[in-house]
């Protein structure tokens, strides 16, 4: 019999692997919809849905390894990276989802309320997040929204060899700026933007990437904090903030 694996756990949600099968147990039912529907929606490859009894959310592994890990070294090759690039390229030009997305000016608020938390609790130093607010800065400006995955971890992109052969967890897709889907998925990688970006084949704000950068690893940390997880762990977010000092 197969055994069951933790993929990941916490109090929002968890995932299980069993064989091949992930069973994804999520309390946020609006979540779940979103994936469902933006898994149906999307024109690059994802995962097969096997079925859905709510909580639980049961799909198929998709081929292949993940992109990568943060704060580990990529093993995919630069053309495996350009070809996620072009994969991103192609989920920005479908048609917009039907639900809405966040602005700028809402990230603006949770941002400016996160940063005081972060110092106010003593999670980081002062200065490092003054700086890194800073930074993030440029990415609040206005954009035109694109169909966005939402949380494009180079976990959440799998490769095999030289082609993406699947993207996962889809429950934060919506409307959302280009740039951030491109920042998620170097977060950690800066080494890889240039293969991701000659993929994506379009002229980029390579700032505004690095602005998302900082404000994705501020509005982060805490949170990781709280759920047991490590931020602090080489190369992950709290040094993606250091870099930008």
């Amino acid at each position: 019999m197969d055994e069951v694996n933790v993929v990941v756990a916490h109090s929002e949600r968890a995932t299980l692997r069993v064989g091949e099968v992930f069973l994804k147990v999520d309390a946020d039912r609006a979540r779940t919809d979103v994936e469902v529907e933006a898994m149906a929606l999307a024109p690059v490859p994802t995962p097969e849905i096997l079925w859905r009894r709510p909580p639980v959310l049961a799909i198929a592994a998709v081929p292949g390894t993940a992109l990568g890990r943060l704060g580990e070294p990529s093993d995919a090759s630069p053309a495996a990276w350009a070809a996620a690039g072009a994969a991103v390229r192609e989920l920005h030009e479908a048609p917009l989802p039907p639900w809405p997305g966040r602005g700028p000016r809402e990230l603006a608020t949770d941002l400016d309320g996160e940063c005081e938390r972060l110092v106010a609790d003593g999670v980081l130093p002062a200065d490092l997040v003054a700086r890194n607010r800073r930074v993030a800065e440029a990415a609040l400006r206005p954009w035109t929204p694109v169909f966005a995955h939402g949380d494009l971890q180079i976990t959440h992109v799998f490769v095999d060899g030289d082609k993406v052969t699947g993207i996962i967890d889809w429950s934060e897709a919506g409307r959302g700026d280009p740039l951030f889907d491109l920042a998620t998925l170097t977060l950690g990688h800066e080494e890889h933007l240039g293969d991701v970006v000659a993929g994506y084949g379009a002229d980029v704000d390579l700032d505004v990437i690095r602005a998302w950068w900082s404000l994705r690893s501020l509005l982060a940390v805490r949170w990781l904090v709280e759920h047991g997880f490590d931020p602090a762990a080489p190369g992950c977010e709290v040094d993606v903030l250091k870099a930008r000092m």
